[in-house]
Parts: structure tokens; sequence; C-alpha cells
């Protein structure tokens, strides 16, 4: 629990809370709704941000590092973005309100600002816990958002993409995810924005059912500005496989949650992390997994790549269930540091309460090898390009799983594009 008690708030605390009482009228909910956002401001205001005191942000003082909060700006919006993907079903929520949503045979779409309206959406709601800040603010202030269900059977060739465009100001929107029994579906969910000064909140909530296979990206291009906080969680069914890509690429101060829970016998989860940090950026990514039964597998590789005086910080927990044998997870987090202000902190756990597993994980910091780098120039390469050459291939291993051409062609496009700009 963070409670900080006979202290004065600080200005992004006292921001937040004014911002509420400026906003309250406006937002969607009935009576029960409206309780729920009063609950979660009033334990912003008594718990103030976490601040390294908290286990859970200790590399990320949010109290120190958020230092201001820009107001709501209704003028903020735009429309929706081109695919990333061609061909790809789009829905848009800009400056926190839905766009139009696609049509798309057997995949439902609903305004989460109309489930907020009709307290549908009272369930997802609910705080993680005393340290979940994210939970907090997103709760007082979200908007609106897209509650999506996929039909069971349904295979989809291309991607349904969600974009959260925050260009300036604030917005706060949720995604809740429900894929149906032996679903095979690809999501791209896409958090961007234009230049300047932004504070924006995003949660997706997605229950993964039996024997479904799906395919879930975060993808982020925020200005060298602007400030995301942003929670994904997932339960994941019997047979299910859940793989997750992270890819950030922008942003001033970012925290990615990703909380899993594999409650299916034979179920898969695979996190694969790209953190792409220049700039004086803060990008924290901080994972929490659950094996609660026998039989359950996963991998989470991270690739982090840091040059000038940009902070990186990965948390991985992994806890096992006494009843959860034969468990085998495995979790690396491997870091390339270009600059000698640049810093990287990791901090794997495990948790093992079961005795018949097979777990671990491991963590690595080095810089661009000196000889690799001569081979390449002794063959008529300039170095900057073989520097760049060098780092592709260190964060493309991980991006190459991937089987869809297309998707691996747009991170690698994503990753081209940062290494123009930083290297």
């Amino acid at each position: 629990m963070n409670v900080h008690t006979g202290r004065q708030p600080t200005a992004a605390e006292a921001a937040l809370v004014d911002s509420f009482v400026d906003r309250m009228g406006e937002l969607p909910g009935d009576a029960e709704i409206v309780g729920a956002r009063d609950n979660a401001i009033e334990a912003l205001k008594t718990q103030g941000l976490p601040s390294r005191r908290v286990e859970a942000w200790h590399y990320t003082d949010l109290r120190t590092l958020l230092r201001s909060i820009p107001a709501h700006d209704s003028a903020a919006g735009t429309n929706a973005l081109s695919p990333v993907i061609t061909g790809s079903a789009i829905a848009t929520v800009s400056n926190g309100v839905a766009l139009n949503a696609p049509r798309v045979e057997g995949v439902e779409f609903t305004k989460v600002g109309d489930k907020l309206a009709d307290g549908s959406m009272i369930r997802h709601l609910a705080i993680r816990d005393g340290d979940d800040a994210i939970g907090q603010i997103n709760a007082a202030y979200v908007t609106d958002g897209w509650s999506i269900s996929f039909a069971d059977g349904i295979e989809l060739e291309t991607p349904v993409e969600l974009q959260n465009v925050q260009a300036r100001g604030q917005g706060h929107v949720r995604f809740p995810v429900t894929f149906g029994k032996s679903s095979k579906v690809t999501v791209i969910e896409r958090q961007t924005g234009g230049e300047g000064e932004g504070f924006s909140t995003s949660i997706s909530n997605i229950t993964v059912a039996d024997d479904a296979k799906i395919i879930w990206i975060i993808l982020r291009e925020h200005s060298a500005e602007a400030t995301q906080l942003a929670q994904f969680t997932a339960t994941i069914g019997t047979n299910a496989k859940l793989t997750v890509y992270v890819v950030n690429a922008g942003g001033k101060l970012v925290r990615q949650e990703v909380h899993v829970l594999s409650k299916g016998e034979g179920s898969d989860f695979q996190l694969r992390g790209v953190n792409l940090l220049g700039g004086d950026s803060h990008t924290d990514v901080t994972m929490t997994l659950g094996h609660l039964v026998e039989n359950t597998t996963s991998v989470q590789i991270i690739r982090n790549v840091v040059t000038d005086r940009a902070r990186g910080v990965f948390q991985g927990q992994i806890k096992v269930n006494r009843i959860a044998q034969k468990t085998d997870a495995r979790m690396a987090c491997n870091t390339l540091l270009l600059s000698d202000d640049g810093e990287f902190d990791a901090k794997p756990e495990l948790e093992i309460f079961a005795d018949d597993v097979a777990c671990g994980h491991g963590a690595t910091v080095t810089e661009i090898d000196a000889n690799h780098l001569f081979y390449l120039q002794a063959r008529g390469i300039p170095e900057s390009d073989g520097r760049g050459l060098l780092i592709k291939a260190f964060v493309a291993e991980i991006i190459e799983e991937l089987e869809s051409e297309p998707l691996v062609e747009a991170l690698e496009a994503i990753l081209d594009k940062w290494l123009a700009a930083h290297v």
C-alpha cells in the first residue's frame, strides 16, 4: 500500500484531482459507475502517486517523474489513421472518443462509452490492488474505447487494429476483449499521437477461451513529450496460446504493465518485448505471470536498445502455484547499451511453490562488439551503417519469429525509422 499521510500533493497529483472535478459532469456512467469513479479518485487522493518506496514502482518513481498533467483538450481529436497492415479492420479511439466501428462477420464491437452509460462496464473498473495507480487513474477518467467479442471458431486472415490516438491533452480508454473457443485472431493495439505534451492511460482486459490461438501486438510511437500509463491483463484457457509483442519506440515517460494468468491446462503464454529508447525518455515494462494449473508453458524474451540519456526498466515476475506441476517457464532480458549516459534496470523474479517444474531466468547487458563492427567496416560498410545493421540484427531476431511476413515488415519498418533518428 502506498500511503502518504500529512503531505502536500505534488503538482501532478493536484492537477489530476482538479481535472476530475472539472470533467466529472461530462464523464459517462450510471450511479454505480459514478460511485466507482469517486472511489478511484479518493484512493488516488489518499495514497498519491506511487514512489520508489512501493516495490512494484521502485524503478519508476511516478511522484518524481510525473511533474505535470496537461488539461483535457477537446480539439485534440483526429480521424482514423492508415492501418499498419493493409486490409486490417480498424477501430479507432481519438482523444478518448470511439469513432465508427468496422463490420467484421463474427465480431461484435460495442463502444465502451455506451457500456459505461448503462453500467455494464462496472466489473471492468475493479482496481487490481492498492498500488494500481494505472487502474485508479483510468477508472476515474475513462471515457470510451471498444468492447469486442470474437465468436467461437472464428479465423481472421487480416488483423483487427485498435487505434488509440492522443495528439495532446488527456485521454483515457479501455479495450475489454473476449476471444471465443478455437478462435484464431491477430490484434494490433496501436498507441500513438502527434507532437506535443500528452497524458493518457489505456487498459486492455482480454479473455482467451479454450483452444484459441491469439497474437496481440502493442505498438507505441508517442511524441518525445508524451506520457502514457498502460496495462494489459489476460486469462488463458485450456490448450490456448497467447503471444504478446510489446514494441516501445516513443514517449517521454511510459509504463506498460502486462499481467497474465494461465488458468487452463496446456495453455502457453509467449511475451516478446522490444524497447527502443533514446533521448531522455524513461520506459518501464512490468510483467506478472501466474501459472495456476498443471502442464502450462511460458517464454518471455525482452530486447532493449538504449542510447543518449534514456533509461529503461524490465520487471518480470513468474509465480508457480503449488498445484502447477510440470510448469515450464523461461525468461530472458537482453540489453544493448549504446551510451555511457544510458541506463537499464532488470529485475527478474521467480516464486515457485511446486516441486516438479523447469523454470529459469537471465539478464545480460552488452555494447556493440568492436570486432563485429570492424569486420563490417573492412568490407566497405560505413561505421554508422554497420552500427545500424548490428542493432537491427539484435532486435530482428525475435521480430522474425512472427509467421506473418506483413507483420514482420511492419515491425522492421518501425525499427528502421527509430534507427534513422537515433543512430
